[in-house]
């Protein structure tokens, strides 16, 4: 598993810099919609766990290259119908 790299950036945005076992680098904006925190039943501090477990869903199904540079979690269940489903239970 590539390792995670998380700032916050800005309200409800992180930075994720994800560094692949071969030492190459990707980066990505990844927005959080506050709507999809209260349907999951987290708090905000929960944010960065919710990124986290978020990008480890896409990296076990796509390389990190693959991954868009700028994207809102909301947006996974257009390439991963499954997301909304499966997220709640790897948190």
């Amino acid at each position: 598993m590539p390792d995670l790299d998380i700032a916050a950036a800005d309200t409800n945005t992180y930075d994720v810099t994800i560094t692949s076992d071969d030492g190459r680098r990707s980066a990505h904006r990844v927005r959080v919609p506050p709507s999809m925190l209260r349907d999951l039943g987290l708090a905000e501090a929960q944010e960065p766990v919710l990124v986290r477990a978020s990008l480890a869903y896409l990296l076990e199904r796509e390389p990190p290259s693959a991954i868009l540079p700028e994207f809102g979690l909301d947006e996974i269940a257009r390439y991963f119908p499954n997301y909304p489903d499966e997220i709640s239970t790897l948190l």
